[in-house]
């Protein structure tokens, strides 16, 4: 699935089963919640602190999905295509970064 069709799915589901979406604000506070939630899986799981018994059964693909959801509401409601904006976005990079990151020393 692209992210175009990605975000026809999510306003299906809006649509369906979510009643309307919530404002902008709200989703914004949503995103960073779900924001929240990926960086104590990766802090715990990943980092330097210990993971607490109840964090273990946390599925980080899960907790990704759920940060995807509420971008993709936030590009509906405000009416930015995504698709669109990410391939300007990487070509941009592309272009931009094209040997940055090889003559990085830090990265060698």
């Amino acid at each position: 699935m692209n992210i175009k069709d990605a975000q026809k799915a999510v306003d299906h589901w809006i649509k369906a089963h979510g009643v309307r979406y919530f404002n902008e604000l709200t989703n914004m506070a949503q995103l960073t919640e779900e924001v929240g939630e990926v960086a104590r899986i990766i802090a715990r799981r990943y980092g330097e602190q210990s993971e607490k018994e109840s964090d273990k059964d946390k599925d980080l693909g899960e907790e990704l999905a759920d940060v995807l959801f509420v971008v993709l509401c936030l590009a509906n409601q405000t009416g930015i295509d995504l698709q669109e904006a990410f391939d300007r976005k990487m070509d941009k990079k592309a272009k931009r970064d094209h040997d940055r990151h090889h003559n990085n020393d830090k990265l060698k």
